[in-house]
């Protein structure tokens, strides 16, 4: 992997002037705006990782700046207190464009009027090339969540390259993800491409229990789909569950960002199969609700079959003390690290075996809540938020 460039913490300037020197003028606070995907809400009901993301950066305010998010208007209330702006785009101009399209004038009619010393797009690179376009000399930076290659603007090396040109920065949450946003690009690019991890918030997690305390349940937290390998835990938990007595499996989620939308396809037949099997399907729950049942429950499977970033799951799954089985794929292992057991997402026997293993060792899940717990505690996010504060500031120019 070239030049491995992990942004880390950053000690915040001091902003009170030396004794005796005379007074200066007031210095306004860098004002910062974040842009959510068009796709996700910022509310408990609806909130993707993204949203989560910046909602956790939001209660880690840093000195001598102000950061604001844009998104769409929720149906339900917002998250409060992190200086959140609703916008409603045009119902015409959706019509005869798309929601996309309506989202993206809308964000641009903000900003003018905003006018942020800096703003970061997250997830949209073509946005984010049009706020560059349309704000300049105001510096606009990308901050990956996936793949760049998987998105509009870019899905070639020559699109890439592009981004990395015209925008003030590329951050990507995890190593594998700048890895693949580098592959085919000069060298001389690569230092606009640095990695800031995901963090969580200590204080927002619920205490986990003692291994021995936690119910015996194999939990699954995900959107339900073909990619994040639901249908894979199912069969391994219909394949495990016969032989271990007591024990149950579940899966919070629904196919779609929040609850109370219509099944996809694939859902449909995954109920049926659930039902079968035994396997509760409660549905969607906000993520207060997901963190306490996976500090609950004795085991978090992630059977991930796509190439997923630093999965925001899988931390959470650690820093909530339950023992994993995860993915090897992506950037999970960047992650997990050893606080895991890995298996197979396309092979519901290894899956299934990784699950028997744990019901079976007291010691083996005591054992990785002591690991996880280690590993999930590398990630503050006190520490995600100086570093993207010390970019900002960067980039405008100190």
């Amino acid at each position: 992997m070239r030049g491995d460039r992990e942004m880390t913490q950053a000690a915040a300037p001091s902003l009170g002037a030396a004794p005796g020197a005379a007074e200066a003028p007031a210095r306004a606070p860098l004002r910062a705006v974040a842009v959510l995907p068009e796709k996700e809400r910022f509310s408990p009901d609806a909130a993707g990782a993204v949203a989560l993301m910046l909602r956790d950066m939001a209660a880690e305010p840093q000195p001598g700046q102000r950061l604001e998010i844009l998104g769409w208007r929720t149906e339900r209330p917002p998250f409060e207190g992190c200086g959140f702006r609703p916008l409603s785009p045009s119902p015409l101009r959706a019509a005869l464009f798309g929601k996309r399209a309506a989202y993206a004038a809308a964000v641009r009619a903000a900003l003018r009027a905003l006018r942020p010393d800096i703003v970061q797009v997250h997830n949209r690179p073509a946005l984010a090339l049009s706020l560059a376009r349309a704000l300049a000399p105001v510096p606009v930076l990308l901050s990956l969540h996936n793949h760049a290659d998987t998105m509009p603007a870019g899905r070639s090396a020559a699109e890439r390259a592009r981004l990395a040109e015209r925008l003030a920065a590329i951050v990507c949450i995890c190593e594998h993800v700048r890895g693949r946003f580098l592959d085919g690009l000069p060298e001389r690019l690569s230092a606009k491409v640095v990695t800031i991890h995901r963090g969580l918030r200590p204080e927002s997690l619920p205490a986990p229990r003692p291994a021995a305390l936690r119910r015996p349940e194999f939990l699954f937290v995900g959107r339900l789909n073909a990619e994040k390998g639901a249908d894979v835990f199912l069969r391994a938990a219909r394949l495990a569950l016969p032989a271990l007595p007591g024990w149950s499996a579940r899966m919070i989620g629904s196919a779609w960002y929040g609850a109370g939308r219509r099944d996809s396809a694939f859902l449909a037949a995954l109920r049926a199969e659930a039902a079968a099997a035994g396997v509760a399907l409660p549905g969607f729950l906000p993520n207060e609700a997901a963190l306490a049942a996976m500090a609950e429950a004795a085991v978090v499977v992630l059977p991930s079959r796509w190439s997923e970033p630093f999965a925001r799951v899988a931390l959470e799954a650690l820093a909530c003390g339950a023992a994993l089985v995860a993915s090897p794929r992506g950037g999970i292992p960047e992650a997990v690290g050893e606080a895991a057991i890995y298996a197979d997402p396309e092979d519901p026997e290894a899956l299934a075996q990784a699950m028997r293993r744990l019901a079976a060792d007291s010691a083996l899940r005591e054992a990785l809540q002591r690991r996880g717990l280690a590993q999930a505690a590398r990630f503050p996010m006190a520490r995600t938020a100086a570093a993207y504060a010390a970019l900002r500031r960067r980039l405008v120019g100190g």
